[in-house]
């Protein structure tokens, strides 16, 4: 791209850039007589102002006031809307969607800020119902806030320090809770990567051969899973080269739940095709149903043929807090992974979402590790074990541990397990309330807290 506006079409001969809130030629004079040290390169200054920072921080402080009177303030006030529904074509004009050449005020940035709260879902107010979150919770709000205002990326210790310290203690106790004496794990950007990652790293494990040479010289894989999954499983066999025909779907009762005699048979037919099965995903609360698949009885199918098993417990995972309904989760622990989002029953904020493996002898690394020595030397003046940023596939990645790891700190254990009763209860109370009201029919019963559904007979409510 050219050096000069004139000769690139992008640019029109009238654009004036701006700098400090002022054209760019007047600031640079500005600058200029009075520092007589100024660095000026290609018409740049080099030791200027990039920005007015008393001017940030007066937008910043106003936009935060924003924030507190529109959205946190309001958060819990059932007269507010949960939107102003506008249609696509209405809404793009009311918020003046177009990126222009010159800045605008900070006056308008504060009314697009208004604007952009205004018509959006308001996803903490009593009743907006979602099946999988909602809520607010202010601890991990401040959490964001935090980490939102210190843009760490979180690969080395040496440039995060606290989030990276923070996320290996969050794993380790999420480990203590699925059962396991020991593990590995790493947070992702949702749900859907951590199957993604799963599936990979149960390929990896058995033929580790796919890293460096591809999938040229491997069997046909095949990977099985329940008709009531998550549709990452097939988003995660496209992606990986497995393909969607080698996603075998195991029938479930009428409950929602995997039959695991089916899914014995689905193991052996596999065999007979001369196909080679590596990957079993059970789910502990399946989207529609809130189904728990029966984890002991498959993992005892996984041991007898040698298959990874996964469990996605995006959902449902976070009722291993409470001793009251962990047992849903019964067998988790015979597990090879597990996939748990706290962002969903426990109101961590989106995302926070971690994988976490039985492995401790680093196949979570081995798998991922590409050893960039710009960032990963071994040779530092500290422990490189901390160095964790190879174990994904991700180089900047968000420190989402921490939103949670401040939650639980606030509420404790016993704080996080009010909150699974709490929402499982609700889940019986409307079922109760379902049977008593008149034009409603309750489909089925389930433990659930999302997986209610009832028919409407008439129009008349």
């Amino acid at each position: 791209m050219s050096s000069d506006p004139q000769k690139c079409s992008r640019w029109g001969t009238n654009m004036q850039a701006t700098l400090c809130g002022k054209p760019v030629g007047i600031c640079k004079q500005e600058i200029l007589q009075k520092k007589n040290n100024a660095v000026l390169v290609d018409g740049v200054i080099l030791n200027g102002p990039i920005m007015d920072s008393k001017a940030g921080e007066k937008f910043v402080e106003e936009a935060c006031k924003i924030i507190m009177e529109e959205v946190i303030q309001k958060a819990d006030d059932v007269t507010e809307k949960v939107c102003e529904w506008r249609a696509p074509e209405t809404l793009k004009q009311i918020l003046d969607l177009e990126m222009r050449d010159t800045g605008e005020s900070h006056q308008k940035l504060l009314q697009l800020c208004r604007d952009v709260i205004q018509y959006s879902v308001k996803t903490s107010h009593p009743r907006f119902f979602n099946q999988l979150y909602a809520g607010v919770d202010y601890y991990s709000l401040v959490a964001r806030f935090i980490t939102e205002a210190l843009n760490p990326s979180v690969y080395t210790y040496e440039v995060s320090p606290v989030f990276l310290l923070v996320e290996e203690a969050v794993i380790k106790k999420m480990i203590e809770f699925i059962g396991w004496e020991e593990g590995d794990g790493i947070f992702n950007p949702g749900g859907s990567v951590s199957n993604m990652y799963a599936m990979n790293l149960a390929r990896y494990k058995f033929y580790p051969e796919i890293k460096e040479k591809g999938l040229s010289g491997l069997p046909r894989l095949v990977l099985f899973t329940s008709e009531e999954c998550h549709y990452s499983m097939k988003k995660a066999a496209s992606f990986l080269g497995i393909g969607t025909e080698n996603v075998y779907f195991v029938k479930t009762d009428e409950r929602g739940k995997m039959i695991p005699e089916e899914l014995e048979k689905q193991v052996q037919r596999a065999r007979k095709e001369g196909s080679a099965p590596f990957l079993v995903c059970a789910t502990a609360g399946t989207t529609v149903l809130g189904a728990f698949d029966p984890l002991d009885k498959i993992a005892d199918i996984c041991e007898k043929h040698g298959l990874w098993f996964h469990v996605d417990a995006s959902w449902g995972g976070s009722a291993l807090i409470s001793r009251k309904h962990c047992r849903l989760l019964h067998g988790i622990h015979r597990a090879d992974s597990v996939a748990w989002n706290p962002h969903k029953m426990l109101l961590a904020g989106i995302q926070c979402c971690a994988l976490l493996v039985k492995d401790n002898s680093g196949l979570l690394k081995k798998c991922y590790s590409a050893s960039a020595t710009y960032l990963f030397q071994q040779d530092k003046f500290y422990d490189v074990s901390y160095d964790t940023g190879d174990k994904s596939i991700q180089c900047s990645r968000r420190p989402d541990a921490f939103k949670f790891w401040l939650t639980w700190k606030a509420l404790g254990t016993t704080g996080l397990e009010e909150r699974v009763n709490r929402a499982l209860a609700l889940a019986r109370y409307l079922v109760e309330e379902i049977k008593k009201r008149e034009g409603f029919q309750l489909l089925l019963e389930l433990l659930g807290l999302h997986c209610l559904r009832w028919y409407r007979w008439n129009t008349f409510l």
